[in-house]
């Protein structure tokens, strides 16, 4: 998409937000021929590969900042997911009141070992995993992959445990129609994030933030893998015109991304087929 502007809107505050909702079907929780994902606005995905269905760091209601966009799916009308995927304890991922609803409907959610622990304190069924550890949810193979997002530590609050980076996480999605790449919150990790053989989609975080890629280490990121579908995420939802994590701009990104039709500014909600990209 070489010009995202055609689809972005502006707050008063001159912050870029997403295009208008489109509500996700009760349709979309069908098995399927392919693999299609769903925006949920924020961080938030819902996938469907061929019937399984996995939602990546779902935040459908109960936060505490105000937000710009209408959610797509309220968590009362989700009938079933295989498994919640969550990469880190921050409330735009793991949200408590969303992962709550959603626990009846869910089979097992899948994080770090401190957010599982955090999750069964909860009372749901999670699972929890060290980095390099590698999983199934049906035909979906999932492998944890590294992150650095221990910001807790530069900001310490009383009687606050320390953080380590296996605390957080990413999630390499294979799916049948190929793979999702759902990095997570992190600092660039060269020697990882710009050695990945290629995903076909990427689900793509460029706030200009210290304790995410920054702008410049997405770009990075997004160049290292020239034909991956960018999933914009991260961005148009909160607002936040004066916060870094939240108020990215697509407009900034079609002069320095190599092969920019691949900029995919979705709607919450809007379905997106996964294709092979080889």
């Amino acid at each position: 998409m070489t010009n995202p502007r055609a689809r972005i809107k502006r707050s008063p505050r001159g912050q870029a937000m997403a295009p208008d909702t489109d509500p996700i079907p009760a349709s979309a929780f069908d098995a399927l021929d392919r693999t299609v994902l769903h925006w949920l606005g924020m961080a938030g995905f819902l996938i469907n590969a061929r019937g399984t269905l996995l939602a990546v760091d779902p935040l459908l209601e109960g936060f505490d900042m105000p937000v710009l966009i209408d959610f797509p799916l309220r968590a009362a009308d989700v009938p079933r997911l295989d498994a919640v995927l969550v990469t880190h304890a921050d409330n735009d991922h793991f949200s408590v009141p969303t992962c709550t609803a959603l626990s009846a409907v869910t089979g097992r959610f899948h994080s770090t070992r401190y957010v599982a622990e955090q999750m069964r304190g909860s009372g749901m069924r999670a699972e929890g995993h060290d980095i390099g550890d590698e999983f199934a949810v049906g035909e979906v193979r999932v492998k944890v992959t590294p992150a650095d997002h221990a910001w807790q530590n530069a900001h310490p609050e009383p009687g606050q445990r320390v953080f380590h980076d296996e605390d957080s996480c990413g999630f390499w999605i294979t799916t049948p129609d190929g793979v999702i790449w759902a990095p997570g919150d992190s600092r660039l990790i060269p020697e990882h994030h710009l050695a990945m053989p290629s995903p076909d989609a990427l689900l793509f975080d460029f706030s200009d933030s210290d304790w995410h890629f920054g702008f410049e280490g997405a770009v990075k990121m997004a160049n290292a893998y020239p034909d991956a579908d960018l999933l914009l995420h991260h961005w148009g939802s909160v607002d936040s015109a004066d916060f870094a994590p939240f108020n990215a701009d697509p407009e900034t990104l079609p002069g320095v991304v190599v092969n920019p039709d691949r900029i995919r500014v979705l709607a919450p909600g809007e379905p997106f087929t996964l294709r092979r990209i080889r």
